[in-house]
């Protein structure tokens, strides 16, 4: 039985999420084996997360514009260690994004430009998640992609003012949808954990302790495998549209 990202031909992917260190948390290692096969990967990073910052790395009186700059560094250097071939921010303000009509359209216009085969957000249904209460950017980035993808990216009659940019409709073929309660693929990722891992490394001003972190990523193998032999996963809600 082939596996649910066999495709038979390279991949365009488009990761739209919230935050610096988004991808590399919720799927850098399924990102990482689809680098490894041979697919282009790019990620529009919708804020710079210049709230988010560990206390114990990262000064009180760090600004949010030299956080902002930090955070676009991290990012980077993550990318290239999963294999990302671009990385774009949007730079609205962390914590207030809203899925209005505005970011609507905004999600529309990077679909069209990209032309993705295969789009990657999260689940907007998500409200808790392993550290708690879910960030609320989270849901709301996930929400506006997956209202952007249906009805409005391959519609004409959407937003039409997107065709004056020479923007045509376009649909991905599957949309892949991280940090999911309520998952239907799940790929077992245990070779691509440690490129997971090395790319987390990057983003300093995010992880605190370098040892303690590192131990609690690695214990979070599945329940049917040990700390010795370790077997770790990464779960999506996938939607085909083709």
């Amino acid at each position: 039985m082939n596996e649910p990202d066999s495709w038979d031909s390279p991949q365009h992917i488009l990761v739209i999420l919230a935050h610096p260190d988004d991808p590399e948390f919720f799927c850098g290692a399924t990102l990482a084996r689809w680098a490894r096969a041979g697919h282009r990967i790019t990620y529009y990073l919708l804020t710079c997360g210049d709230k988010g910052f560990n206390a114990s790395t990262e000064p009180n009186n760090l600004t949010p514009t030299a956080l902002c700059a930090l955070r676009h560094e991290e990012q980077r250097a993550a990318a290239r260690v999963i294999g990302a071939q671009a990385v774009y921010f949007l730079d609205f303000e962390d914590g207030y994004l809203i899925p209005d009509l505005n970011l609507r359209r905004e999600m529309v216009r990077i679909i069209r430009r990209g032309k993705p085969d295969i789009l990657v957000t999260c689940d907007p249904q998500n409200l808790f998640a392993l550290y708690g209460i879910n960030h609320p950017d989270h849901r709301a980035v996930g929400q506006a992609v997956l209202d952007a993808v249906f009805p409005a990216a391959g519609n004409p009659a959407y937003f039409p003012e997107l065709l004056q940019e020479g923007l045509e409709p376009h649909m991905p073929k599957e949309v892949w949808c991280s940090l999911t309660n309520q998952p239907n693929v799940v790929l077992d990722i245990t070779d691509t954990w440690p490129i997971k891992l090395e790319a987390l490394l990057c983003h300093k001003s995010q992880i605190g302790d370098v040892e303690a972190f590192k131990q609690r990523m690695r214990s979070r193998h599945t329940k049917d495998s040990t700390d010795d032999r370790p077997r770790y996963e990464e779960k999506f809600r996938v939607v085909k549209y083709v």
